[in-house]
């Protein structure tokens, strides 16, 4: 039996955190253990200063194969309600932790991807895959809708149809099609995997941190709004960021146009740097 400490385990190599669901023989289905656990590890990488990324994958040979049925499911519906929305809460608590986390997050889908996984796969800012990964919402094939946000992480991410189709069929897709139709950015060999994940994690780690946390924000929150209301945010975001780190912001435009030591359409200013 996994302790409650067993079930996710993390490692930190150059300012990237590696966290990975550790049940293989499950498939790393989450469960409220894993889902406890992993508020706990959120906790522990937020604002510690040896991590810049956070990369979430799986150990074996998936990503997660979503919800624990007999876990989440059996074992806490008999505490009647109480239980079922004790686990739903631990559960939709650490994704939603994750979707607004101050650094940013990537998911490494490393094979099988299903139902309740969509949580933290669209939590996650970016997403990488192998090419033979499988995604599925079979939540049909047993008689219920995709929940626990999994619906609207199709309709977010991929065109009405597909959308549709993923949710209606209960049909799996590979990588590559969950790539062509937005459910991830890239799919890779699976050997070319973590290598690629690691270059774009080295990629953000040279962006001004506050810029980078506000940019993530503004995505997120402008997804939701209208060009006007989107437009005022986004001023009054730019002046917060400006506000807590304004000493970037002038060292990016001194190296540009004082210096010319960078070029901003080609990559970012040097944040060691100080003076």
């Amino acid at each position: 039996m996994s302790s409650e400490k067993d079930v996710v385990k993390y490692v930190i190599e150059n300012k990237i955190a590696w966290v990975s669901y550790n049940r293989p023989e499950k498939r790393n289905c989450m469960s409220p253990k894993v889902n406890r656990r992993m508020m706990e590890i959120l906790d522990e990488l937020e604002y510690n200063d040896e991590v810049g990324v956070v990369v979430l994958t799986g150990e074996g040979e998936a990503f997660s194969a979503g919800m624990d049925l007999k876990e989440y499911f059996i074992e806490t519906e008999k505490d009647g309600l109480a239980g079922t929305r004790k686990a739903q809460g631990e559960a939709y608590g650490w994704w939603k932790r994750l979707r607004n986390f101050y650094k940013p997050t990537i998911a490494m889908v490393n094979g099988w991807c299903f139902g309740g996984a969509y949580g933290p796969l669209f939590a996650c800012d970016l997403a990488f895959t192998t090419k033979d990964a499988q995604f599925g919402l079979s939540e049909i094939n047993w008689g219920i809708l995709p929940g626990g946000g999994a619906t609207k992480v199709v309709v977010e991410s991929m065109n009405f149809r597909n959308a549709m189709y993923h949710a209606m069929t209960g049909e799996n897709i590979d990588g590559v099609k969950a790539a062509e139709w937005g459910l991830v950015n890239e799919a890779h060999d699976a050997d070319k995997l973590k290598e690629r994940v690691a270059e774009v994690c080295n990629i953000l780690l040279e962006k001004n941190p506050v810029a980078l946390q506000a940019t993530k924000e503004a995505v997120r929150k402008v997804s939701e709004m209208t060009y006007s209301n989107a437009e005022e945010y986004l001023v009054k975001a730019q002046e917060a960021a400006n506000y807590f780190d304004n000493t970037g912001r002038k060292e990016g435009i001194k190296q540009f146009i004082y210096e010319k030591t960078y070029k901003p359409g080609l990559g970012a200013y040097n944040k060691d740097i100080k003076r």
